[in-house]
């Protein structure tokens, strides 16, 4: 008969996983005192759907093919690359660290779904990092977006705790890797020519702008 045996993490860890559940537990209890969870539940829930996986890189394919415009395809093509390193990432670390989300968490039906019913790391926090970082550093936009860019990823981060999706270190976590996850790609960043050459293997036409339009 062969027994499964649970793993138990080493009692230092055990000791500092317990301190995070105990201080995200106290920080959401104060939380709801200034904001009433009832009123604020709507919103977070938005905040939790503006940066899902599911949605965002359905999103990010359909607007790269049907928007293929050739000043475009350099950064379309390199937040992809981005947003499935980022989902790869977290789905490997999500099924090897095995963390349990918060007891009190409910109402998580997008939650539930193979690796995303760990908590350790918030894919949600490193991906919102991660297209902020992408569009400040990596393909800066106007001045005048970086401050929604960075309150949109505050706001989300924070969400994820208030919801009780995930205690406060599985944030810190994903806030981390999505930093990680724009300095390699930073390192990794394709030219236009390489990326032109992706999207017209992909595609039936040949787009203008690199050496390999025919």
């Amino acid at each position: 008969m062969v027994e499964t045996l649970k793993r138990q993490p080493p009692r230092t860890l055990q000791k500092i996983l317990e301190l995070d559940a105990n201080v995200t537990q106290r920080f959401v209890l104060w939380a709801n005192k200034l904001l009433p969870f009832r009123t604020t539940k709507m919103y977070y829930k938005m905040l939790e759907i503006s940066c899902h996986g599911i949605p965002w890189l359905a999103f990010w394919i359909a607007f790269t093919w049907l928007f293929n415009n050739p000043d475009l395809i350099q950064m379309q093509v390199n937040m992809l690359i981005g947003l499935f390193l980022d989902i790869i990432l977290v789905a490997v670390t999500k099924a090897f660290v095995r963390r349990r989300r918060p007891a009190s968490n409910v109402d998580d039906a997008l939650g539930q779904m193979g690796p995303d019913k760990f908590s350790f790391p918030s894919g949600h926090a490193s991906r919102t990092v991660f297209v902020a970082y992408f569009f400040i550093n990596l393909y800066p936009l106007p001045i005048f977006f970086v401050p929604p860019l960075l309150a949109w990823a505050s706001s989300v981060c924070m969400s994820r705790v208030l919801l009780n999706r995930h205690y406060i270190l599985d944030v810190l976590a994903g806030v981390a890797l999505g930093l990680a996850e724009g300095l390699f790609l930073g390192l990794l960043w394709l030219d236009n020519d390489t990326t032109l050459w992706i999207m017209s293997s992909l595609s039936d036409e040949k787009l203008d702008g690199g050496e390999y339009h025919v």
